[in-house]
């Protein structure tokens, strides 16, 4: 097992992501690597390519901050928290200029050779969508 190596390369792609280089994540996928959503559905590396470049260029401060790392056998989950100032689209919504928090759960597995094989990601956008009043505050 290789635990300590493979929280060590999602923190890479933390770090990725906290300089806007969505590179630095993509250095880490196998190419077989399979992406999935909240709901099971897999998707493409290049969907999944496009929605990090979209969500870069619609919060050019993005941070990214792991509030919880752990790894079971070939599995590593975070749990993340996510904080930007809305400056361009994103989902549909045109720029704000408001900083908002979303959080999300992320499990990845990873092969023999440490490069993950399995992406998920379960998102909870309430706190941005409370942010931006789409929602009610009570939620």
């Amino acid at each position: 097992m290789h635990l300590a190596r493979n929280k060590e390369r999602c923190l890479q792609m933390v770090a990725a992501w906290n300089r806007a280089d969505p590179q630095g994540v993509i250095a880490h996928w196998a190419p077989e690597v399979v992406h999935y959503d909240e709901d099971g559905q897999p998707y493409e590396s290049a969907d999944m390519v496009k929605l990090m470049e979209g969500g870069m260029a619609a919060f050019p401060d993005l941070r990214l901050e792991v509030k919880s790392i752990l790894a079971e056998g070939d599995l590593v989950s975070l749990r993340i928290t996510c904080t930007g100032t809305h400056q361009g689209t994103f989902a549909g919504i045109e720029a704000t200029g408001r900083k908002l928090t979303w959080h999300y759960v992320e499990e990845l597995r990873f092969n023999e050779q440490g490069m993950v094989i399995e992406h998920w990601d379960v998102m909870n956008w309430m706190p941005l969508l409370r942010e931006l009043d789409l929602v009610s505050a009570e939620l």
